[in-house]
């Protein structure tokens, strides 16, 4: 018997819940580093740690029997297939929040009545975008465009997008981001899941009742264990000024050495640094405004005009290249730092060493169509046709991707530093397909045809000049 278990905010509590209800599973902590465990006193239940929103898809594929996860996430899933084998078993009560459909105060839209007026075509940003589909449609807008992204979200209007679809605990917490809230779409706990056929075929009656015996608990200690708050604000005043410089500058592990060098090239921000990081960073140049968003969402918001110039990583350069060949995002400078391979991974029990044998498994039958699982798809997807392989599945994931070898795929495409953690989780590195840096990227458009393109080359002469002195 096989469960999938959230990392990030749910975590903490769905341990103590576990551990109240006899189904502990040693490791399974806060920064673990493990991915597969197994339940200290049910020798036939085993377990595998997954980021929430791979949990819904694992189980209703069948890779898994039980999943634990938060409503949104089953919601976004049934919204796009709404016959997957998936099952709400229980309500566990905990990780309680609301998916809202915002707005920014700073902007012109403080109701629905807003939505229902003219023509336009409403902006909408969302890491759910089958909701927010959903939503739209539910609301008649007459016209909209979803833009789908990897976080941040709350950082986009108004100047990017009119409206965002997002989780928060609460209504504060979302107004401290300082958005108003237009409709409660769907208020989320984290729910105990199972694939159909594992309910009807399999003996899941016993798991089930562990948790049954835990919700019926006078005492729930897990109710208590309150997810980490919002780690970034969202607090300066937004600019519409045409005539300034939009930098998209990134969040996660490259946010120290980008802070350091925007030192360097003088360019000093306020609320960019470890200590606490604000999405709109107060710029010393009066005509560079500054959003911090996800990395990998920098190629396409620079496509799409959003931002003159961004700091992201060539990895996700190419992965967005990839996609659309004539994309007028380009690399303009090289920064140096950051560095990763992109690399195809295998289990080190599987008896291959490079691509040609996986092809060769194919060929005789040994795998029927091989199952590829990255968050770089489309590196991935022109990685197996310009190696000629005919049959695969690309299996999209959003971290912790290490935990899908070898059960629930064969090939990983992934970057790494060094390898030792690939190593360590029994992975080995079959191929090496490109060599990662962070760079900083324009619109070849904006560069050549914007009011700004003067200052726009001024600002890139002084990166690149930055650069050159590392």
């Amino acid at each position: 018997m096989k469960i999938a278990l959230p990392k990030g905010r749910l975590l903490p509590a769905t341990s103590c819940l576990l551990k109240e209800t006899d189904l502990e599973f040693q490791d399974y902590t806060q920064g673990t580093r493990a991915y597969r465990l197994k339940s200290t006193k049910l020798p036939y239940l085993s377990a595998k740690i997954f980021q929430e929103k791979d949990i819904p898809i694992q189980v209703a594929v069948g890779n898994y029997d039980l999943g634990i996860c938060s409503l949104d996430w089953i919601e976004e899933l049934l919204a796009k297939y709404p016959t997957s084998a998936l099952l709400k078993v229980a309500d566990l009560e905990y990780g309680k929040g609301n998916l809202y459909l915002a707005a920014s105060r700073y902007g012109n839209i403080s109701s629905l009545q807003d939505l229902s007026t003219g023509q336009y075509s409403w902006r909408i940003v969302t890491e759910y975008p089958n909701l927010a589909e959903i939503a739209a449609l539910n609301l008649r807008l007459r016209r909209f465009r979803i833009f789908p992204v990897w976080g941040a979200a709350e950082v986009y209007p108004p100047e990017s997008a009119d409206l965002v679809l997002l989780w928060s605990k609460d209504e504060p917490e979302l107004k401290a981001q300082n958005l108003t809230p237009l409709k409660t779409l769907l208020s989320s706990n984290a729910f105990l899941i199972a694939n159909q056929e594992s309910w009807q075929t399999k003996n899941v009656s016993q798991i089930i009742a562990y948790f049954s015996q835990g919700l019926e608990m006078k005492a729930k200690p897990w109710l208590k264990i309150k997810p980490e708050s919002v780690k970034s604000s969202n607090n300066f005043r937004p600019d519409f000024s045409e005539e300034k410089i939009w930098l998209a500058l990134p969040d996660g592990h490259q946010q120290p050495p980008t802070a350091e060098l925007l030192n360097q090239v003088g360019l000093l921000l306020k609320g960019y640094s470890e200590n606490g990081l604000n999405r709109r960073p107060r710029s010393d140049m009066d005509r560079v405004n500054v959003k911090v968003i996800r990395p990998q969402d920098m190629p396409l918001q620079v496509a799409n005009g959003n931002f003159d110039l961004a700091i992201t990583g060539k990895d996700w350069l190419l992965d967005h290249l990839c996609r659309f060949p004539s994309s007028p995002v380009t690399e303009l400078v090289d920064f140096g730092f950051g560095q990763v391979k992109v690399v195809a991974v295998v289990s080190q029990d599987f008896p291959v060493a490079n691509i040609d044998n996986l092809k060769e498994l194919i060929r005789v039958g040994k795998l029927s169509s091989l199952r590829v699982a990255s968050e770089y798809v489309n590196i991935a997807d022109k990685y197996l046709r310009d190696n000629h392989v005919s049959q695969y599945k690309i299996i999209p994931t959003w971290g912790a991707s290490e935990a899908f070898l070898p059960e629930d795929a064969d090939l990983l495409i992934e970057n790494t530093q060094t390898g030792k953690t690939l190593a360590k989780h029994n992975l080995k590195i079959m191929d090496t397909i490109l060599q990662s840096t962070a760079c900083l990227i324009g619109n070849k458009n904006s560069m050549v045809s914007s009011s700004k393109k003067e200052e726009i080359a001024s600002l890139v002469g002084i990166f690149r000049r930055a650069a050159k002195s590392n």
